[in-house]
C-alpha cells in the first residue's frame, strides 16, 4: 500500500508521514535502508560531539533517538496490527534522550543498529496484509492505522537525517 492508501491522516504525525514519497511501503521501508547504508561514517564521526545550538543533541543523540523511537513505535504498531486494543502507555521522550548514553557509542556502532533495527520493522511489516494495515490504534493522543505508522516511522528517520545535513554538515566548516 501507498501513503495516499492512508485514509485518514492523523495529526501530529503528518510531519513525518509526508516526508515520504507516495510509494508502495515496502520501497520507502527499501530506500530508507539505502538511506542509512550511504551514511558517511567518518563523517559523521567527525561530527559525533558537535551540536549545532545550545540544548540540541549531538549526531549521536539524534541517531540514537531515531533508534530508540523506532522501536517505541514499532511495539505500538504490533499492538495496532493484532487488535490488541489497549492504548499503549506514554513514554517520556525527555527522559528516554537524557538516559540513552549515546555519547559512549560509536557513530558505526549506532549505523550498524539503526540498520538492524530497520530490518526487523521492515520484517514485521512484511507480514502485515493490507486489512491488517489498515487496523488503528491509539498512539499518544491520536488514532493512527498500522499503514500510517510505517510511513511515521520512515518518515521520522528522513526528518532527522536531514536535520543532521542541513545543521551539522555546516560544522566541519568551523573545524
Amino acid at each position: 500500500m501507498k501513503r495516499s492508501d492512508i485514509k485518514t491522516m492523523p495529526q501530529y504525525f503528518e510531519k513525518y508521514i509526508i516526508q515520504v514519497d507516495d510509494v508502495e511501503l515496502s520501497q520507502a521501508f527499501d530506500e530508507s535502508v539505502r538511506q542509512v547504508e550511504a551514511l558517511d561514517r567518518g563523517l559523521l564521526t567527525r561530527l559525533g560531539g558537535k551540536s549545532y545550538a545550545p540544548g540540541k543533541w549531538t549526531v549521536k543523540e539524534s541517531l540514537q533517538h531515531v533508534i530508540d523511537w523506532e522501536r517505541i513505535l514499532s511495539y505500538r504498531t504490533l499492538l495496532f496490527a493484532r487488535k490488541e486494543g489497549s492504548v499503549p502507555q506514554s513514554v517520556d521522550g525527555d527522559l528516554l534522550a537524557a538516559n540513552m548514553g549515546a555519547d559512549r557509542r560509536t557513530i558505526g556502532s549506532l549505523i550498524d543498529e539503526l540498520k538492524v533495527t530497520r530490518l526487523s520493522t521492515m520484517a514485521m511489516f512484511e507480514g502485515f496484509d493490507d486489512d491488517t494495515q489498515q487496523n488503528a490504534g491509539t498512539n499518544w493522543e491520536y488514532e493512527i492505522s498500522v499503514l500510517a505508522m510505517g510511513f511515521t516511522i520512515i518518515g521520522h528517520q528522513i526528518h532527522h537525517l536531514r536535520i543532521i545535513e542541513e545543521k551539522y554538515y555546516p560544522l566541519l566548516g568551523s573545524d
